[in-house]
Formats: structure tokens, sequence, C-alpha cells
């Protein structure tokens, strides 16, 4: 007989939400990260007083009131709203595109100039590509260009997708930015979900919370020890790389990654505010965290924590954070997704088991979904 119901691999909020539900149904969990610490991505770590997010910020946002009022059981969330700011050289704009953002390129006042600038420009983009007997953008900086216009491309969304994706716009299919949302008012709350906040205390808590009455084991890599791991339980559920888990059978799939840099500075503020976007591509950073002010001004005045995010080309071995869904990448892992669904033993989720890109809302709602329908 297995010792427990459930393996969970991988102690991120996919698998702790659904430990947490299985717990509550009388169910025993193992849970298992090969990391030394709880929370996946969502980790945070308390410095000099300050909650800092260790894999980049996360902001909890969400419409579902049902996942809104679950994660509130476990933590208090207070109002924190995302507003970042881009800088672009020695130019500051508000984000998202809005009539902040407008103003401070055009010198524009109304909603109808606005309109009136991106209108004039996304035709002018238009008529270029027809002169050049292009029908349809075939790459992302022509499917910009013709949705938002040259200034804002070339200012907010060229150099920062360049260094997020690793290749240059021309080179990016045009599907990766499907649409670029603009704001005719003077919004710079970045979410147009009803709820959001950043859990005071930060999110290990929350996690913390969620896998009371499992067991769980840290530096366990489940791939080391596979076969003893599965058969101590009668279910597995994987959040990991679903490729990994098939040993590649029909090769790997393709991802970008990040590398972070801490540091401690001797001032109470730094950049007002919590989230800083370095739009140039020159900068070889995609954007500067000030975490003080996830929580406002958490910590003692003498010091402040800032982060400096790099976008990193992802080999084997390195840490996965963006699946690249081209259509080459899609289509292979519609191989493995086909794999995954014969499977009876075990239950794949979150944002590597999906090879998709998933909010933090989305994920704990996946997580409730799978739970409901597999625990019995």
């Amino acid at each position: 007989m297995a010792s427990y119901d459930y393996l969970i691999v991988g102690a991120g909020l996919f698998g702790a939400v659904f430990a947490h539900e299985a717990v509550k149904a009388g169910k025993r969990c193992l849970v298992i990260d090969r990391r030394p610490h709880i929370g996946g991505n969502v980790y945070t770590e308390e410095i000099l007083g300050i909650n800092v997010h260790k894999y980049g910020a996360h902001i909890f946002h969400t419409s579902n009131k049902v996942v809104w009022d679950y994660m509130n059981s476990f933590a208090e969330f207070n109002r924190y709203t995302n507003s970042p700011v881009a800088r672009f050289g020695d130019e500051l704009y508000n984000l998202p595109f809005n009539m902040n953002t407008f103003h401070a390129l055009w010198g524009v006042r109304t909603p109808d100039e606005a309109k009136e600038m991106i209108q004039k420009q996304r035709a002018e983009a238009v008529s270029e590509m027809q002169a050049a007997g292009v029908a349809e953008p075939r790459n992302l900086k022509e499917q910009a260009i013709s949705l938002v216009g040259k200034d804002i491309y070339e200012k907010l969304v060229k150099g920062y997708t360049e260094k997020q994706w690793g290749r240059r716009a021309e080179e990016l299919p045009a599907f990766i930015i499907r649409r670029l949302p603009v704001r005719f008012t003077y919004d710079n709350n970045y979410f147009n979900d009803a709820y959001q906040g950043i859990p005071v205390g930060g999110y290990t808590a929350i996690v913390e919370k969620l896998l009371e009455g499992a067991e769980l084991r840290l530096n366990t890599d489940f791939f080391s020890d596979r076969e003893a791991l599965s058969e101590a339980a009668e279910q597995i559920v994987f959040t990991g790389m679903i490729d990994e888990f098939y040993d590649y059978r029909f090769g790997a799939l393709s991802y970008r990654s990040l590398r972070f840099e801490n540091e401690v500075l001797d001032t109470d503020n730094f950049q007002g505010n919590a989230v800083v976007n370095y739009t140039e591509y020159e900068v070889p950073f995609t954007r500067i965290i000030e975490h003080r002010h996830f929580e406002f001004g958490k910590g003692d005045d003498s010091h402040t924590v800032i982060t400096r995010e790099y976008p990193a080309k992802w080999e084997k071995g390195d840490e996965p954070y963006y699946p690249m869904n081209d259509a080459e990448n899609n289509a292979l892992y519609e191989k493995y997704r086909e794999l995954a669904e014969n499977e009876e033993k075990v239950i794949f989720g979150g944002r590597l088991a999906e090879y998709k890109y998933l909010d933090m809302h989305q994920v704990v709602e996946k997580a409730l979904m799978a739970a409901n329908e597999n625990i019995i």
C-alpha cells in the first residue's frame, strides 16, 4: 500500500493549493521541491525588514471573487495598485499607455487629441507597409507599429521586447503582440481587475499556511529518485516541465530565463516606485524593482533593497520562466499534452506543466478546479 494519497511535485502556488484542499479532505500528501524553499516563483524573503520578491515582482490581481476571498483567507492584502513607470533615456512615461503617457510623448491634453495622433501614426505605418507590398504584419515590429504607431513602439515597446525575448523585433512573430491596450484616461492602474494587492507579510507566509498538514521535503529532485517517489503515492500532481517529465521524448520545449541582482542601498527611497521598466535596448536589464514600495515603506528608513532583472537565454538546467509560445513550440507541446491526457495516475498543472504563461490568480483557480475534479 502506498504511504501517501498524493505526491505533489512542486511547492509553488499550484502544488500548495492542491495540497491544502487534499489535506482538508483527509488525504495524505507528500510535497517535494528541488529548491531549498517553498513558494516557487512567488517566494518572498525578508531582508532588513523588507519582503523581497526573489523571482521578480508579483502583484496579485483578479476579478474572480472566489479566488480573491480564498487568498484573503490566508493573509490580509494591502491596497497596492500596480502603476509601473517606463524609463527611456532621461524620459519617464506612465504605464499602461494612457493619457499621462500621451501627454508626455506629444503634449496632448484630451482623448480626442491622443486618438488623432495614434490614428495618424497607424495610418502612416499601414501606408508604408502597403507601398512595400505587405498586406499583413509579418513580424512584431510591423504589428506593433500598425497598432500604436511609431513613437510608442520605438520608445516603449521595441527595446524592452527585444531584451525580453532575446531577438530583434523584426525576427519575432507578429502574434506575440496581438493587441497593445491604450487607455484614454489619466489612470495609471496597470490592471483592470476588480481586486488587487500584496499580502501583508509576503507570499511565503501564505504558502506556509497552505502546506500545513502535508509532509514537506525540500532540496528533493523528483527525477533523482523517480521510481521510489512515484511508488510512494496513489497519485502524482506534477507542476514541473512537462517535456522533462517525459524525458524530452519529442525534444525540449523552449523557454526564456531570468537573472536577478539584488542590492542593498543606504537610502530610504531609490526610485520612488516599486517597478521602473528600462525600455532602451542598450540597458541590459528590463526593470528595477524597489521592494519596500510594495508594502508602503516597510523596513527602516536607512536602507532599501532593489533588484535588477535581466532576461537570459535558457538552456537545460536553467530556471525556466517564460514559455516560448511560438508555432513550433506549441506544436511540440501538443504532443506532450496528448501523452498527459492518457495518464491515469498523474495530474499536470501550473505554468510549466501546461506550457503557458499564467498569472497567479489563474494558477490558484486551476488548482482549485483540479482539486475539485480529482479529490474524492
